[in-house]
């Protein structure tokens, strides 16, 4: 018998897939079976080798996703190269994001809507594209969108990104009841404090850092490779009855 966690013959196009949670997560997939289409503004070289370790296809896609010209041609090259691999878009990982750091006094325009842009405006317009690919030969998929801590949470100093995290757990909750009776499933997941690109300041910041970690239960920074497992459930169909979910994967961080 098949796992239920099986993603044999399935094709995911995973945003922000050039390093950090966005390779994490792309790889993972891979090595439980998927094909990867995976979009970035640099090179995806590692990512790729890592992927060809599992023996599963791979694309790139080198697009930025700060405006919305990208996205037609991101969903035909995606739907183009999983039909050539014999597949078709079964699943998308909404990974891509960006931060600005400054006091909200101090927030500008420019900052506020270069963070929306591409972690809420794009994400929905690329799902929305993807989802029209789905839903027609009516056999459904899987979206998972990367929110984060501060869709629960204020933080302090990032005030667009919590705004656009905050909207991306909605958008989820939205997204699910409009699409769960067609076959789509929409979750989220809510990464705790990984060591990533966006992390590096806190990290290098040693009051930071060391508040940080005296909260996170789990002893220790998020390590990359700990987020996959929650990506390919969401994306499996042992996820069949999970809809609109916001899933913390964050050493324990919430339950402090």
């Amino acid at each position: 018998m098949a796992s239920p966690f099986d993603l044999t013959g399935r094709t995911a196009i995973v945003t922000g897939a050039n390093t950090g949670l966005g390779q994490a997560i792309a790889v993972a997939m891979a090595q439980a079976g998927a094909g990867i289409v995976a979009v970035g503004r640099s090179s995806m070289a590692q990512t790729k080798a890592l992927v060809a370790e599992t023996g599963n296809p791979f694309h790139e896609i080198t697009a930025d996703l700060a405006t919305l010209e990208p996205i037609v041609d991101i969903v035909e090259q995606a739907d183009a190269a999983a039909k050539a691999d014999g597949s078709r878009l079964d699943i998308l990982v909404n990974n891509a994001g960006i931060i600005r750091r400054a006091d909200a006094i101090d927030f500008t325009e420019a900052d506020w809507d270069a963070v929306m842009d591409v972690n809420l405006k794009s994400t929905f317009f690329l799902t929305q594209g993807v989802a029209k690919r789905m839903l027609a030969d009516g056999k459904g998929g899987k979206v998972i969108n990367i929110a984060s801590l501060l869709s629960f949470q204020g933080g302090i100093r990032i005030p667009s990104y919590t705004a656009s995290k905050s909207g991306l757990a909605g958008l989820t909750r939205l997204l699910a009841c409009e699409w769960a009776g067609k076959g789509i499933n929409v979750n989220a997941i809510a990464p705790g404090y990984f060591v990533t690109n966006n992390t590096e300041a806190l990290r290098a910041d040693p009051a930071r850092n060391e508040a940080i970690l005296a909260r996170i239960p789990a002893g220790h920074w998020g390590k990359p490779q700990e987020i996959g497992g929650a990506a390919v459930f969401l994306a499996s169909d042992a996820a069949a009855y999970v809809h609109g979910v916001v899933l913390p994967v964050d050493g324990g961080w919430l339950a402090r």
